[in-house]
């Protein structure tokens, strides 16, 4: 392939995390991405760093963030992912940015939020409750990701060692990011395009009425639907697979 013909099939990706994850957990999947000649970004969001005060923070200041990182980086024609909790953000920010900037929104195994709705509202009851309880007994209104939770719910497609490692790395979640709504009114009249990426054996939602599908596709107009294999952790176990469901969900148009 020419050089030139190469570029212009490249494209600008903004790859935002779900919740508990840097943006060091895209690494394998943006490896795979930049080796096809597009342009990756995967900013860590604040709250999710090693030493960053979750108390205080809201899901405002991590949406404004990610704002100011794509006007900071002078980003045009963006595919916008989100993964899990992060379909929040891409949410929040394709409401402020819009079609100028981002080309397309895509929900990788992700939350889709409707206006004024938080995702402690939309989650079965028992992660309702168990994330309030972890809150609480932090002392620094953060939730961390229980093992066994993660290992069953999460990543079990992964070994034990490869398991307790990622989980070794996660940390802990500013709660606020689950209680806050946005504001979302007009979202799905924009005019920006949606994708919806999901593998038959993520479970991290349970089957049935929480499902991630066909529950949050349906709150998107006309969305591209994409299959994909591997857990809700697959940017990890698969990210080969995750890259090339990305590709397929952002076509040039």
């Amino acid at each position: 392939m020419e050089w030139s013909e190469w570029r212009r099939m490249s494209q600008t990706f903004v790859l935002i995390v779900g919740a508990w994850h840097g943006g060091w957990a895209w690494h394998a999947v943006a490896t795979e991405l930049r080796a096809q000649g597009h342009e990756v970004h995967a900013p860590t969001l604040p709250g999710l760093g090693e030493h960053d005060d979750p108390r205080t923070l809201t899901l405002d200041d991590c949406i404004g963030f990610v704002v100011d990182y794509i006007r900071d980086h002078s980003l045009t024609d963006i595919v916008l992912v989100g993964h899990s909790w992060g379909g929040f953000v891409v949410s929040g920010v394709t409401k402020i940015l819009g079609p100028a900037v981002i080309a397309r929104r895509v929900y990788y195994s992700a939350f889709v939020p409707l206006s004024g709705e938080a995702l402690v509202d939309i989650v079965p009851p028992d992660y309702t409750g168990l994330f309030g309880q972890l809150a609480e007994m932090s002392g620094n209104n953060s939730v961390a990701m229980p093992l066994p939770v993660f290992q069953g719910a999460f990543i079990q497609d992964a070994s034990e060692e490869t398991q307790a490692i990622v989980h070794a790395a996660l940390v802990p979640q500013p709660y606020n990011y689950f209680t806050d709504s946005l504001d979302l009114d007009g979202l799905e009249d924009m005019g920006v395009p949606s994708s919806y990426v999901i593998s038959p054996d993520d479970v991290a939602l349970p089957p049935g009425e929480f499902a991630w599908t066909p529950r949050f596709p349906a709150r998107l107009k006309d969305p591209l639907m994409v299959t994909t294999i591997g857990s809700h952790e697959s940017l990890f176990t698969q990210p080969a697979a995750v890259a090339a469901a990305l590709q397929e969900a952002a076509p040039r148009a």
